[in-house]
């Protein structure tokens, strides 16, 4: 790239306070440090033994977490090169549900491999042309290192093959807990036709604060912790109305007096609301209604007709949980109060109250087939409940002992649940612990080698930037990481095995290796991953990459608005100290 020279004082192009970067060092390299350090920050939490990190966010919120997602969305990046990084990594989130710090290390790594290639004077459309070649020779050998896949979607075992691995890279040492529950969840949600219906918000997480993690377990249907605000703790086989709007009187939007001549004035002025409430309560239980669902407030006066009667009420601040419980219910919200439809009505198998801990919760289920043959109610079960449609939705109740323990459990479940929902659009699996990274290297170094011109140089780059995974490992585990980059290359180059030595494309790091590194066969071992989660990392990582390294100017405006306020202790701003 040429030498910038610098121009005298020229004709005033942008508004005072704009800074105008340009050239080699002030942007390309700068951006390259900028995305180094944003990956080092990630990068100690990555696998297995990746550590934890404390970040409060600027609610002065406190995260404990070796989760990538959650740290980098509550970091405030303000540098446009890291910024896009953090992007990338966003939407790998979106579009696999894992695999979040897989992308910030690798296009991290490309950057810093391009680096000594623009230092000897490649052009960055070079680099970025080299670069394209080496993800398309890697996304095409990636197909052919599959080893297994998910034949069944409701066999335990089958969907455990892929939890278990995503899962210990959050919470080592409980996957295998964390694991069955996962796929005792997804196998009840999952549709019985196609697969690729499943819906991940069918699976809830509920945090029961207290107990121990090998607590947790999995409850058929939806999961409220609090308890009704009736009298009435239960209901079987109950009609439910839901409403959106509080179950109260309407109070009027502007204040107004009301002037009492006489005692009796007194004695009739809530007689009206009364009998407005009273007439709306004897409706919806002469309708059949055995419970209600609000989304606001249940007024006092609504509790007492309730409770004389005998029905259930249970309130849902939270809009999404109400749509979900809509689903179960196959109900539809009223936003006003009144007897709801037979099409908008709900139905419900079973409502109970009961104690986790030292917290009561609300049970929201519909009866499995089996359920209802082995019930003595069965022959109360109106004929109509079959004909409803409902969600199979299913919740994980997860026990801790702080809330930073459980938030870490949930994020680990979620992203089980999110690798089910990737692998019902590819079903295939890779070996893991870094072993398909390996072989991806040595496959992109020999179509390397193949390649004449100057586009081999950044084909080696990038095939040298493959070996961060297992680099990143061994640093974490506390193990020489270059002897066991060393030894994986020589697995993975050996074309004949000696005896008793691991060597093959599925030859990847053991994490549980005392003091020196040690290799193991991830298709042995059931260490599998997802092929769409890297397929997806390998090409954000690598566009976002690209994306950096062909900036060759930055323009900034002012940052608009005027001086911020300092933050006080205590006290108006104004006041004087």
């Amino acid at each position: 790239m040429a030498l910038r020279v610098p121009q005298g004082n020229g004709p005033q192009l942008f508004k005072e306070g704009y800074k105008n970067l340009q050239g080699l060092e002030e942007v390309i390299f700068r951006n390259i440090q900028a995305t180094k350090e944003m990956s080092e920050i990630t990068r100690t939490s990555f696998g297995p033994n990746g550590r934890n990190k404390m970040v409060v966010n600027h609610l002065e919120k406190l995260f404990v977490t070796n989760d990538a997602a959650t740290i980098i969305r509550e970091l405030e990046v303000v540098h446009p090169a890291a910024k896009l990084i953090v992007m990338a990594s966003q939407q790998q989130e979106a579009e696999a549900g894992d695999g979040t710090n897989y992308v910030i290390i690798f296009a991290s790594e490309l950057l810093q491999r391009a680096e000594p290639l623009l230092r000897m004077g490649l052009h960055p459309s070079e680099i970025a042309r080299g670069y394209e070649l080496a993800l398309k020779a890697a996304l095409a050998a990636l197909d052919g290192l599959a080893t297994d896949q998910v034949a069944a979607w409701t066999d335990k075992d089958e969907l455990l093959k892929a939890i278990k691995t995503a899962i210990a890279s959050k919470q080592y040492g409980q996957e295998q807990l964390l694991g069955e529950l996962v796929a005792e969840a997804v196998a009840t949600a999952m549709p019985a036709r196609d697969a690729k219906r499943f819906n991940v918000d069918n699976v809830r997480v509920v945090k029961v604060l207290g107990g121990a993690l090998s607590q947790s377990r999995v409850e058929h249907g939806m999961v409220f912790p609090r308890a009704p605000e009736t009298a009435a703790q239960s209901a079987r086989f109950a009609k439910v109305a839901v409403f959106s709007c509080p179950v109260d009187m309407g109070q009027t939007e502007t204040k107004g007096t009301v002037l009492l001549h006489n005692a009796k004035e007194m004695l009739d002025y809530t007689k009206g609301e009364e009998a407005q409430m009273s007439r709306a309560v004897l409706e919806l239980h002469e309708a059949g209604v055995k419970a209600v669902v609000c989304g606001a407030g249940v007024g006092d006066l609504a509790l007492h007709y309730f409770n004389r009667c005998g029905m259930l009420a249970i309130r849902v601040p939270s809009k999404f949980e109400l749509r979900r419980l809509c689903r179960v219910l196959g109900a539809n919200p009223l936003a006003r109060l009144g007897v709801p439809t037979p099409e908008e009505m709900g139905y419900c198998d079973e409502i109970r109250t009961t104690e986790i801990g030292g917290d009561r919760v609300t049970i929201v289920r519909q009866w499995t087939a089996d359920e209802l043959a082995a019930s003595e109610f069965a022959a109360d079960r109106p004929a109509f409940a079959d004909r409803i449609q409902r969600s199979p939705l299913v919740t994980v109740v997860l026990r801790g002992a702080t809330q930073n323990a459980l938030d870490d459990a949930e994020r680990a479940v979620d992203d089980g649940v999110n690798v089910v929902k990737a692998l019902t659009k590819d079903p295939r699996l890779v070996p893991g612990a870094c072993a398909s990274e390996m072989e991806l290297a040595r496959l992109v170094h020999d179509a390397a080698d193949r390649t004449a011109g100057i586009n081999q140089h950044a084909m080696k780059a990038f095939a040298q930037a493959l070996e961060v995974f297992a680099r990143t490992m061994g640093d974490n585990a506390g193990v020489d990481s270059t002897a066991l980059v060393a030894k994986l290359i020589a697995a993975h180059h050996a074309s004949a095995a000696p005896e008793g030595a691991l060597t093959g494309p599925s030859v990847g790091v053991d994490v549980d290796c005392d003091y020196e590194p040690r290799l193991i066969d991830a298709s042995e071992a059931r260490i599998l991953d997802p092929l769409a989660v890297k397929q997806w990392g390998l090409t954000y990582a690598t566009q976002a990459a690209l994306t950096v390294l062909q900036v060759d100017q930055i323009v900034m405006a002012k940052t608009a608005g005027g001086p911020k306020l300092p933050k006080q202790n205590a006290g108006h701003w104004d006041d004087d100290d």
